[in-house]
């Protein structure tokens, strides 16, 4: 059963809870996970439904629009050249079906040569699809399902392992640069400045919301790059454009707007490699983007599960603040002493863990450090010191303390697997 003293904190003993408060959060006999994605399901129900009163607000009007426009030309088309809406229909209907197989009244590019087929299964693979191109035979549909399946699961797994590389890369980068910040803002001694990059950041992971940052003004980047090729050449408005790379980089791909299709391009080689290493950037991109956003999405639902579950339990709420797993915020005085940060068997940590507090002189890892503690400590407190300015510089103690479940971030495989591994809010000590 789901108890909401449970969800992301220290575990407590069942002596401190009164009976009726437990008996109420048990009534829900959800576990954490199972709750979390009940409760994903009833906000992607109403956010489809949110989206589709927009858009039906939006658009409607328009179709409603067209329609008239178009009886008023069938009807005058018909009137004028003396043919009967019957046959006139009978006719659309057979364009309908040449549109289907690639016919346009415009020249176009031939759909199934080989840099036709080619674009074609590069739509495929990346579950683009934009259906401008579709197999019509027997042979050519069984033979998309096969070469379908087995081609969007390796590109998934290309997205995975990009996924992994982009997020070390960035973890790099943004180590290195609060390395030198901390470096050149004199807050360190001269006599371990020289060693400190040896033993600085030890488990030290980029914030799930720098990397959304990032990886966001890479792709808005990308786009308007993108956008800003596609306007002269396609003849497009711009923001037709932005429309197009967004539904292309998310692999929408409705096809009401497909770049290099016409037969002809001035520089129509390089135009044509430009496009597909846009595609192939922008929708590695927004892979990593749309599941770094689902990681702040996990963190919402766990804040909206927690609240959901402790509107009955107000004294436990109020007994055990929530805060910051493994992490002791200064000046914080009712929790001093209260919660243990247990050891797990094989953590191989001889003592407690550096961010326990301890009733007399041991500093919070938060709490900034003079210079004259620091220069009247003695060779050992200075190695603990040490150690407690790199936590001070990270905003909380980095490590690996707690059981794997307490983080609502546990498991998972695939892209989730590795955003649980690689980010800081998802990582096992918080």
């Amino acid at each position: 059963p789901l108890n909401c003293h449970q969800l992301n904190r220290p575990r407590m003993s069942h002596k401190r809870i009164p009976p009726e408060r437990l008996q109420g959060c048990r009534s829900l006999h959800l576990n954490e996970d199972n709750g979390r994605f009940l409760l994903l399901a009833i906000l992607i129900v109403l956010y489809l439904l949110c989206g589709a009163v927009v858009f039906s607000a939006i658009e409607r009007p328009s179709e409603v629009q067209a329609h008239g426009k178009w009886n008023i030309t069938l009807f005058n088309f018909s009137e004028t050249f003396n043919i009967s809406l019957e046959d006139l229909n009978s006719f659309l209907r057979e364009y309908e079906t040449a549109i289907a197989a690639g016919i346009r009244a415009d020249a176009l590019r031939p759909r199934w040569d080989f840099t036709g087929a080619f674009y074609f299964v590069g739509t495929v693979v990346s579950t683009i699809g934009f259906g401008m191109s579709t197999p019509v035979t027997v042979a050519g549909k069984v033979f998309l399902i096969f070469y379908g399946l087995l081609g969007c699961a390796a590109t998934i797994l290309f997205f995975n392992l990009f996924l992994e590389r982009i997020i070390t890369l960035l973890a790099v980068v943004m180590k290195a640069v609060r390395e030198r910040r901390i470096r050149n803002s004199g807050l360190l001694p001269p006599g371990i400045r020289h060693d400190f990059s040896a033993c600085s950041f030890p488990g030290w992971k980029p914030s799930v919301y720098h990397v959304m940052l990032i990886l966001g003004l890479s792709a808005i980047i990308i786009s308007c790059c993108a956008s800003a090729m596609y306007t002269p050449v396609e003849g497009w408005a711009y923001l037709d454009s932005l429309y197009f790379c967004f539904v292309t980089f998310s692999t929408i791909g409705f096809g009401d707007l497909v770049s290099s299709q016409r037969a002809d391009y001035e520089y129509q080689p390089l135009y044509r490699l430009a496009n597909c290493l846009f595609i192939l950037m922008g929708v590695c991109c927004i892979y990593s983007l749309f599941n770094v956003i689902s990681i702040v999405i996990k963190q919402v639902l766990n804040w909206m599960l927690q609240n959901l579950c402790c509107q009955r339990c107000k004294i436990i709420s109020n007994s055990f603040p929530l805060g910051r797993r493994n992490a002791i915020r200064p000046g914080s005085r009712s929790r001093k002493g209260r919660f243990r940060i247990r050891r797990t068997p094989d953590s191989g940590d001889s003592g407690p863990c550096e961010s326990d507090v301890e009733g007399g002189g041991r500093r919070l890892s938060g709490e900034m450090i003079s210079m004259k503690d620091l220069t009247a400590s003695n060779k050992v407190s200075l190695a603990l010191m040490q150690k407690q300015l790199s936590e001070s510089a990270n905003g909380y103690p980095r490590t690996v303390c707690g059981g794997s479940r307490h983080n609502g971030f546990s498991g998972g495989v695939g892209a989730l697997g590795i955003m649980n591994n690689r980010l800081a809010e998802t990582s096992n000590s918080r």
